[in-house]
């Protein structure tokens, strides 16, 4: 009798002691955005990401600001949780062309994640973008989760001197990791531009003698370009045309990866799911090759018509997508805390604050910092429930605002 308790115990601590939070990460080269005509097509990024609802959602060949704020809206539109990173211009290329047209950018669930701290990478073509995430725990003080994004474009075409360019790119990421912790969770996402595996910039990165060896969660290392064998991961091009701006060929590559490090395998704290990696829109007939992707040819159970024809008409790439899990409980802290102090509204600021506050908080001042500790501003708080901040005169970057005594906790924003 006592045995048949004790395996009940054990499995009952099986199902319910360990909980498991999964997050939906989504890498995207957006093509151009918003320049490349139609200007019309980011109706059909709506129907992709209300399809998916990525929690992190990473992009390149991003032109601009103003592509990023309505990206933004549209992801807002879905879940009002969203919120992005501060756009910063690429600061690579400058001894090549300083043609600096495509950016980088990242979206997260900021009821989930935490933006904590970014930075460039400079290479000789195009920066890596690193983005520190801060998984949102109930014990995120005492033990903190982080994530280390980082999202790049390596340079495209075929040819010694370009895979030369793509060598040089990740030797200057590699040198960056290297400054890390080598326990970090580390996950890199990027258009790659990558012909096969055996490519020099490649197996830098999965080198194991660096301080942080990368691996492929799809585990599908090989010769990939127009290799049927490899047709699951396939990326581009969507199109046979080039009609309608950048790759036409039809659908015979795999250049968009979402890679991790080796310790993401195993870690309780955050991993990926085993079998989860997927080119989203590939539904992996081998009858697709080199088609349209909303052809015929590309049909499959996993994927619609409608979907792939957003795909077709928004990018020549399709998104690649990762599911992420923890063990760790996530904070509902984001959604109206008892006693504290909360920003009004999304904490990207281009010229005006409006803090709230706890009516029994016995705050007299706030104040603003930027990351390396020096004081910005301070304002004398009147009004017991909101209080405008005019940051206009800061210039764009992340700061903190602090209240007197430091009886709670910092609050973050981004000025743009």
């Amino acid at each position: 009798m006592v045995k048949k308790y004790v395996v009940a115990i054990v499995m009952l601590t099986s199902l319910f002691g360990y909980s498991q939070e999964t997050f939906k990460a989504m890498f995207y080269n957006v093509l151009n955005f918003p320049l490349q005509e139609p200007v019309s097509r980011i109706q059909y990024l709506d129907v992709i990401l209300n399809d998916y609802l990525p929690d992190v959602f990473m992009i390149c060949e991003l032109n601009n600001e103003d592509g990023a704020d309505d990206i933004l809206r549209l992801m807002q539109d879905i879940n009002p949780n969203y919120q992005r990173a501060l756009f910063v211009e690429n600061t690579s290329d400058d001894t090549i062309g300083d043609q600096n047209d495509l950016q980088n950018m990242i979206f997260y669930d900021s009821s989930k994640f935490i933006l904590e701290s970014q930075a460039e990478v400079t290479t000789i073509y195009r920066d890596f973008n690193h983005y520190k995430l801060k998984l949102n725990t109930i014990d995120q003080a005492s033990k903190p989760v982080y994530l280390d994004v980082f999202v790049t474009h390596l340079k495209s075409s075929s040819g010694t001197d370009n895979k030369n360019l793509r060598k040089q790119m990740v030797d200057a990421f590699v040198a960056y990791l290297s400054t890390m912790p080598n326990d970090s969770n580390v996950l890199l996402a990027g258009d790659l531009n990558l012909y096969t595996s055996s490519e020099p910039a490649f197996q830098e990165l999965i080198d194991q003698t660096n301080n942080i060896t990368l691996m492929d969660p799809a585990n599908r290392i090989g010769s990939w370009s127009n290799n049927t064998s490899y047709l699951d991961v396939f990326t581009q091009s969507t199109r046979t045309t080039s009609a309608l701006g950048g790759a036409g060929g039809g659908f015979d590559d795999r250049f968009d990866f979402i890679m991790t490090s080796e310790n993401m395998a195993t870690n309780p704290d955050i991993s990926f799911v085993s079998g989860t990696y997927q080119a989203y829109g590939n539904n992996n007939n081998s009858s697709c090759y080199n088609e349209n992707i909303n052809s015929v040819n590309c049909s499959g159970p996993t994927f619609s018509q409608s979907i792939r024809d957003a795909l077709y008409y928004f990018s020549d790439h399709l998104p690649v997508t990762l599911t992420l899990e923890t063990n760790e409980t996530l904070s509902n802290k984001t959604l109206e805390p008892e006693y504290g102090i909360t920003i009004e509204g999304s904490n990207l600021i281009r010229d005006n604050i409006t803090v709230k506050i706890h009516p029994q908080l016995n705050i007299t001042t706030l104040r603003i910092y930027n990351v390396l500790g020096q004081k910005m501003e301070e304002y004398k708080v009147v009004d017991r429930n909101f209080i405008n901040l005019n940051v206009s005169y800061l210039s764009s970057g992340m700061y903190y605002i602090i209240t007197d005594k430091n009886i709670t906790e910092p609050l973050k924003f981004i000025k743009h």
